[in-house]
């Protein structure tokens, strides 16, 4: 079994000498006031089967590079550089990290320049200008090794292949309905390095394992397309054997995918969602609710979108409009709603560090339907106030990393969620989330569901396809009035943020709820 040209024990043989690298352009590079290098390889390996045969695989490596420097005499101000490595750049990757340090810090001082003439020049906008400045963290060495019971390099692609293609098989014969199926497998090993002019050299690896399954189920006129995955930060033996773990489980991925396709048969016979014409009681599964927690609290508690640093492609935040008019320390919600985000939880949100060396902590957001607290990065820190959380994030090395979620999640309650449906006399049981529709501020959304159900005298009736819940997001959560013991947290394996896009993936999830929203449907 051959490897990957590049491989992740580089760290091993370079992670010494760049740091020494780093120390020494603190000393060397003028006006150079920190820097930071990342360095980041990923061997992985894939399999995808369409339609029960087997239509692509392979293995290959990633390696990226990104360097950080504030530099400056006037004022201080960042400078960046990121590349992608190949096999000819490994036996030069000292002079490269050396020449990036340089680089960034002739970038660095020449925007704290400009800035500086700004800034005297035209004193009403100058006083718009600071200097970047980073809060204060723990300076750490440390080793964070992976966690699987299959390393994902010793994993043969031929088997690879040949079970994705059985799944894929499998998924064609539970119905002649099923008129489409597309099913992906990977399998990776990566490892990070993290090196600081301050002292941080921290190298942190990660198994990461997932399933996709993508089908098209039609009946008559009717066609209903579902997608899902499962993954876990471990290794091949999830995919056979399924997690058990009581936050974070699903079944292994040959029963995962046939029960898809089953569900996607039945949706395929059911008919669309009439609209209500007000709000009425609903019940949202947990599955449900890990959007919910993604797009309504998520992304508006990433403290650069709440400072206005991504509006012009992302939004800004219905919890922050400015410093005089926000949602800190305000009843935002239900006192039954918690929501808080957790690195520490497992799958795929679990890390110890970020990507600026911050050792990662879990965060209130909303604590008994008070708003109390952002994910930030050292610099939003340092600008707001508070200490770093450890939520400063990059989809690879040569990326500037942006502030994203961890595990940002529903907190449970204290209803046993049998006890939550049979309340109800009239209203819907929502479960499964498929496509979020979202406000420019997240004030309020449309997120679609794989299921709905009527509810009646306390017992679920008809299935629907195609519906789902549009709300005010401040109001449905300030009408919750029940919420679950049953927490489950669910893998997102395509959070889209940042200009260039990176896409991560995270952790997201809740216990069963129940509230009051108009539903909608197709």
């Amino acid at each position: 079994m051959t490897r990957p040209a590049v491989q992740v024990e580089l760290i091993d043989t370079v992670k010494e000498r760049v740091r020494a690298i780093v120390t020494g352009s603190a000393r060397e590079l003028p006006g150079l006031r920190y820097a930071d290098v990342r360095l980041e390889v990923v061997e992985a390996k894939h399999a995808v089967a369409e339609n029960g045969g087997s239509k692509s695989s392979g293995d290959d490596y990633a390696a990226t590079l990104g360097v950080r420097v504030l530099a400056g005499d006037r004022m201080v101000a960042p400078g960046y550089i990121g590349r992608t490595l190949g096999q000819s750049d490994v036996g030069e990757l000292d002079a490269i990290v050396r020449d990036d340090l340089a680089r960034a810090c002739r970038r660095a001082y020449v925007n704290a320049e400009m800035k500086a003439d700004v800034r005297e020049k035209l004193p009403v906008l100058g006083e718009a200008l600071a200097d970047t400045r980073l809060h204060a963290v723990d300076v750490r060495e440390d080793t964070v090794p992976a966690v699987c019971a299959v390393d994902p390099r010793t994993m043969s692609l031929d088997a690879m292949v040949a079970y994705t293609t059985d799944v894929s098989r499998q998924v064609a014969a539970v119905d002649h309905r099923i008129k489409h199926n597309y099913i992906s497998t990977f399998t990776q090993l990566g490892r990070e390095l993290f090196v600081s002019s301050e002292g941080a050299l921290i190298d942190q690896s990660f198994a990461l394992t997932q399933g996709l399954a993508w089908l098209v189920a039609v009946s008559g006129e009717t066609s209903q397309e579902l997608f899902d995955v499962l993954g876990h930060q471990r290794g091949w033996e999830i995919l056979l054997d399924g997690v058990s773990d009581p936050l974070y489980r699903f079944p292994a991925f040959a029963g995962f995918s046939l029960d898809l396709a089953r569900e996607a048969v039945l949706l395929s016979e059911a008919p669309a969602l009439p609209p209500s014409d007000g709000p009425v009681t609903v019940v949202t599964d947990p599955h449900y609710n890990a959007l919910v927690s993604h797009e309504i609290i998520g992304h508006p508690v990433e403290l650069d979108r709440a400072l206005k640093m991504e509006t012009a492609y992302a939004g800004r935040s219905w919890l922050f409009r400015s410093p005089e008019e926000h949602q800190i320390g305000q009843r935002v919600a239900s006192p039954l709603v918690n929501a808080y985000s957790d690195p520490s939880l497992p799958g795929y949100g679990a890390y110890a560090y970020d990507h600026e060396g911050t050792p990662a902590r879990r965060v209130t957001h909303i604590d008994r339907g008070v708003f109390v607290g952002f994910m930030n990065s050292r610099q939003t820190a340092a600008i707001f106030g508070g200490d770093p959380n450890g939520h400063f994030k990059a989809t690879d090395a040569s990326l500037v990393p942006l502030i994203r979620m961890s595990n940002t999640v529903l907190g449970a309650g204290a209803r046993a969620p049998e006890d939550i449906l049979k309340e109800v006399d009239r209203g819907y049981y929502v479960a499964g989330h498929r496509i979020p529709s979202i406000a420019e501020s997240r004030e309020n959304f449309h997120i679609s569901a794989r299921r709905v159900y009527e509810i009646r005298n306390g017992q679920l009736g008809r299935l629907y396809r195609d519906g789902g819940i549009v709300a005010d997001s401040r109001e449905y959560l300030m009408n919750v009035d029940a919420v679950g013991t049953d927490f489950r947290l669910y893998p997102i394996p395509n959070c889209g943020k940042g200009q260039p896009m990176q896409t991560k993936r995270l952790g997201n999830g809740g216990p069963t709820m129940r509230s009051r929203a108009r539903v909608a449907g197709g």
